[in-house]
């Protein structure tokens, strides 16, 4: 049913009763656009914004462009006055052009928006890592921003979602308080479930069924040991929820292949627990953080958004970070945890498990 919010103030003390706060709405529409820019947090603290009122070249002007950190695209368009029918046909319209522009086209679109500074130089400082221009578009999400959210775009929404389609609807709602006006913001599915969508949906992949083997990216550095993760059985992720929440798809009994970036395949392994903090994760029934020499963002512990999250494994075969298997071909992904349905994907498993001498 569609989501509404309702908003109370806290009393300072037992004889003070709570009091609602009235709704309200926006002077108008656009200015909802203009927060988004001037406040890119209020659609996602993961996403870099790229564009703003772009030109498709179909007739058509998308509202918002932005970036996530596996330079996948996701698309905004603000509901306004539009019917749901339309603004998801117009959305589904867009997508169909986003998928057909290369690299060249996106960092045109950002020096435009941005007045000229540079997407890959902006990345790097953004995400703390380098843009992949061949990974750049590979796959997109769609977002529709609206005020309300009607029966009719929630059906419309859950069915291409149930389906596999990357699309979401972020539902904001106005409240006054004072002379001040307070922003609320819901997500209808869950934003990790249309990430994951999103990294199923390779441009260029066929889709085959899943054959049950998880990829794992390990992101080895000054912060984190592949060294550590060995001895000790696990993997784990961080600096924001974009990484670590896909963690959530692995459940025990789960088979993963570890790959470093830009190395190659590690290891392969048997999971044998779920996510948890750095704060909470034992190792040999003591804090992890008092065993592991590694960083792993330890100023960040506190932090749930932040921290490090790891997951304990059983090891089936592993190697050193110098003898990583890396074949031109192989599968790659920058998701932390993902559950590919390509042919890639298939064939990568086949040869690693020669490679690993695993069943």
């Amino acid at each position: 049913m569609p989501i509404r919010h309702e908003l109370w103030t806290v009393p300072h003390d037992s004889l003070e009763s709570p009091m609602a706060l009235q709704s309200a709405s926006l002077s108008s529409e656009r200015l909802l656009e203009d927060m988004i820019v001037a406040q890119p947090r209020i659609l996602s603290s993961e996403w870099m914004l790229i564009g703003r009122q772009v030109e498709t070249g179909l007739g058509g002007i998308l509202d918002l462009l932005a970036v996530a950190p596996d330079g996948s695209l996701v698309l905004i368009e603000l509901k306004r006055s539009r019917t749901p029918r339309e603004v998801v046909a117009q959305a589904l319209d867009y997508a169909s052009w986003l998928q057909t522009i290369d690299a060249e086209r996106i960092a045109d679109i950002y020096s435009r928006f941005s007045s000229g500074r540079s997407l890959g130089a902006d990345f790097r400082a953004r995400f703390g890592v380098e843009l992949d221009e061949a990974a750049l578009n590979e796959s997109h999400q769609i977002v529709v921003a609206a005020a309300q959210l009607d029966p009719s775009t929630e059906c419309i929404v859950s069915y291409l979602s149930d389906r596999g389609i990357a699309i979401n609807v972020m539902l904001f709602q106005v409240f006054e308080l004072g002379d001040r006006q307070i922003l609320s913001r819901a997500w209808l599915i869950d934003p990790n479930e249309v990430q994951v969508h999103a990294s199923l949906s390779t441009r260029g992949g066929e889709q085959e069924p899943w054959n049950g083997e998880f990829y794992v990216n390990f992101g080895a550095d000054r912060n984190r040991s592949w060294e550590e993760a060995q001895k000790y059985g696990f993997i784990s992720a961080d600096n924001g929820t974009w990484y670590t929440n896909t963690l959530n798809l692995l459940q025990p009994g789960d088979r993963i292949w570890v790959q470093i970036p830009k190395k190659g395949f590690v290891g392969v392994g048997k999971v044998l627990g779920t996510r948890t903090a750095l704060n909470d994760f034992k190792i040999e029934g003591r804090p992890a953080i008092d065993v592991l020499n590694a960083n792993y963002l330890r100023d960040r512990a506190q932090d749930p958004d932040r921290c490090e999250y790891f997951v304990p494994v059983e090891w089936l075969s592993v190697v050193d970070e110098s003898e990583a298997v890396q074949e031109v071909g192989l599968f790659g992904n920058q998701n932390t945890v993902c559950r590919p349905k390509t042919q890639k994907w298939r064939t990568t498993v086949e040869f690693l498990k020669e490679r690993f001498r695993i069943v």
